[in-house]
């Protein structure tokens, strides 16, 4: 006699729901590919811009969109990041493009993306930086790890004397040398060594350079 058997609740893990955002048709349909092979992975959408996907991160509720940089007229994947992001729904933005300048990767991090990605990493790399920004977990490149590292250890900045920034303010007011040293009490000579030092720390060549440089990181007085 068989005994009929109770259905038991599957075990199978919950796929990680993907929208795919690329202005390339032939890149998304390439991930489709790419991602059809990837257990535990399923992609519910496709937007060819950044109006599309956050239209559709808001009414698809993935985990993770996969976000292009570069889509084309309208808002860029920066800018659709940030509107997802911030929508508090709970839908992570994981990055994944050709670009890796530090302007790049730094406007996207304070956009809100979860991770950054190269499209130049294995498939394997793909499928676990999904995984990860799915649960809410930071996913970098390497070679996007290495610039933020960097990026992070200069934040101090340069480290200037008190008469170098007295110098800089002066610059900052369009000074010259010899109004520099007449306001400053000290000689040409000395404001010439000391403009020398500026910009090797500033890493410029010229004056312009060098006020441009301090404003961008706050240096003045």
């Amino acid at each position: 006699m068989t005994v009929p058997t109770t259905p038991t609740a599957s075990t199978t893990p919950t796929a990680v729901r993907i929208l795919l955002c690329d202005d390339h048709a032939v890149v998304r349909a390439g991930l489709l590919a790419l991602l059809g092979s990837a257990d535990g992975i399923e992609v519910v959408g496709e937007a060819g811009n950044g109006e599309e996907a956050v239209a559709m991160a808001a009414k698809l509720r993935p985990d993770v969109v996969l976000m292009d940089l570069q889509l084309g007229p309208g808002i860029d994947g920066v800018e659709a990041t940030r509107r997802i992001a911030g929508a508090a729904s709970g839908v992570h933005v994981l990055v994944l493009t050709t670009y890796d300048t530090d302007a790049d990767i730094t406007r996207a991090i304070e956009a809100g993306a979860t991770g950054y990605l190269l499209k130049a990493e294995r498939p394997e790399e793909l499928f676990a930086a999904i995984h990860s920004a799915a649960q809410g977990r930071t996913t970098l490149s390497p070679p996007v790890a290495s610039r933020v590292m960097d990026r992070m250890r200069g934040a101090a900045g340069p480290t200037l004397t008190d008469r170098e920034r007295d110098i800089l303010g002066q610059l900052a007011h369009g000074l010259g040398n010899r109004e520099i040293a007449r306001a400053l009490f000290i000689s040409e000579a000395t404001v010439k060594t000391h403009l020398g030092r500026i910009y090797a720390k500033l890493g410029v060549d010229t004056r312009a350079g060098a006020v441009a440089v301090a404003k961008e990181q706050r240096l003045l007085p």
